[in-house]
């Protein structure tokens, strides 16, 4: 299978540099920086919406000037990128929560702490980004927005899948030696085969209805058939 392509770290701004700094064809560098030709062209003639800080891809090692005279020599020569931008990847530390969502946090602490004691400061930490201090300050209830702060379902607050707050609930439970009924899919099988049931109900109803409807239509067009062979048909007839 073919590998994608690298792009530079930042395609725009690499794209805008080198069109204020070479004479490369717009074709060479949308082709190198993964953009479309006209995004290119929008930039050259100062067309775009923004104005993009030109990146130097020759100091960042993404391209040599050797290419770039290449490129320049031949306008259906292809630059060729010298290493693609490096893959940050984070491996410790907390979550990332967006700014958005950060001012929910201290809801989903505690409902945590609520709901789940057996859980740890630790994990906690990992679920939802934060710290042991903001967990301690709300379970003291000596945070600084203590008053403000309601118990939500971090879930539903965005901070955290269902699948996370599941395996580490599951695992404090059983570290701490507690066991997990599946209380929660007993009730919604228990749901479900209620509203089954419901919407048996109410077919059969709805059945019973049409079928009630069809059979007096049928008694009303006999009452009418027989009324009128009655007052045309003569006695004795």
């Amino acid at each position: 299978m073919a590998t994608e392509k690298p792009l530079p770290l930042m395609p725009h701004a690499t794209a805008a540099w080198l069109v204020d700094n070479t004479a490369l064809a717009f074709p060479q560098i949308a082709e190198f920086c993964g953009l479309h030709i006209l995004e290119v062209q929008a930039m050259a003639d100062d067309m775009t919406g923004s104005k993009y800080t030109g990146r130097d891809p020759v100091h960042a090692g993404e391209l040599s000037m050797e290419e770039i005279e290449k490129g320049q020599a031949d306008e259906d020569y292809v630059l060729q990128m010298r290493k693609g931008p490096e893959q940050v990847r984070r491996t410790k530390g907390p979550r990332y929560t967006p700014v958005s969502k950060r001012q929910d946090k201290p809801d989903g602490i505690a409902w945590l702490l609520r709901n789940h004691p057996e859980i740890s400061d630790g994990a906690i930490c990992k679920l939802i980004g934060t710290t042991r201090h903001t967990i301690s300050a709300i379970r003291d209830r000596t945070h600084w927005n203590i008053a403000e702060i309601q118990a939500k379902d971090p879930v539903t607050l965005g901070l955290c899948s269902q699948r996370e707050l599941d395996a580490i609930v599951s695992k404090a439970a059983k570290k701490a030696g507690i066991e997990t009924a599946p209380v929660e899919d007993g009730r919604l099988g228990s749901d479900r085969d209620a509203l089954i049931e419901q919407l048996r109900s109410e077919r059969d109803e709805a059945a019973r209805k049409a079928d009630a409807a069809l059979h007096g239509e049928e008694a009303e067009v006999a009452k009418e058939e027989l009324t009128a062979d009655t007052l045309f048909k003569k006695p004795g007839a």
